[in-house]
């Protein structure tokens, strides 16, 4: 077992900055080792941490295995990967930065459809005019599951989204979507309506730690030291 703390980053993008920012706000400095474009890194004057640069949802599931002791990453990618997210990581911080909301949004023209309830109410008429449930296109197969269960809402059918989700109404794949916005223009751009009481979920970067890693004194020693960083 090593007692060297592994830390998560984003690897690239506004996210990798914003972390990078954060971190020397916290008087601690990030730098990549080796290749500029390479996945490792260090925080400089601590040689006890090694840094990778992952993407944001392999941090999510790196942290739900284990794999690394602590990382930062959005809520939503949290909440989507582990059902059991209060046993496996706890939160250290907010960081202020990646906020969005995922959300319901349905077609503009869909005026009769303003809430969940609604959306429940539609869909067997739908299915009786079109011979089929509607579908709903999402990156968020688990949320919106839990979502749409919580709220009563049974007949539909999920068709994964690997690309632009926003835009699959248009093509005739999908009649709404479960989806990540910051300010709702894109949607609006592509004829979607977020549903009143659609918010899924307010999502933004946390500094999480994992509690399933294999914790050693020294390498909670240094998680100490990043939170007593980011408290101070």
């Amino acid at each position: 077992m090593s007692d060297r703390l592994i830390l998560a980053v984003p690897s690239k993008g506004r996210l990798m900055e914003q972390t990078a920012e954060a971190f020397a706000a916290a008087g601690l400095t990030l730098r990549k080792t080796g290749n500029e474009r390479g996945y490792r890194g260090e925080i400089v004057g601590h040689p006890d941490i090694d840094v990778a640069f992952v993407s944001a949802s392999e941090i999510a599931w790196n942290l739900k295995t284990g794999r690394v002791h602590v990382g930062v990453t959005g809520e939503d990618l949290v909440s989507e990967q582990m059902s059991d997210a209060a046993t496996r990581v706890t939160s250290l911080k907010k960081l202020g930065f990646g906020h969005a909301d995922v959300v319901v949004a349905v077609p503009d023209f869909w005026v009769d459809v303003r809430n969940m309830d609604d959306l429940a109410e539609i869909a067997l008429p739908f299915r009786r005019a079109h011979g089929r449930w509607y579908r709903v296109a999402t990156k968020y197969l688990n949320l919106t599951r839990r979502f749409f269960a919580a709220r009563g809402v049974s007949d539909y059918r999920i068709v994964e989204s690997l690309g632009a989700t926003e835009g699959t109404p248009a093509a005739g794949t999908a009649e709404l979507i479960v989806d990540i916005t910051t300010t709702g223009t894109t949607l609006a751009a592509n004829g979607l309506r977020i549903l009143d009481d659609g918010l899924v979920l307010r999502s933004e970067a946390n500094l999480i730690s994992s509690n399933v890693a294999p914790w050693t004194e020294a390498t909670r020693a240094a998680m100490a030291e990043i939170a007593r960083r980011f408290s101070a």
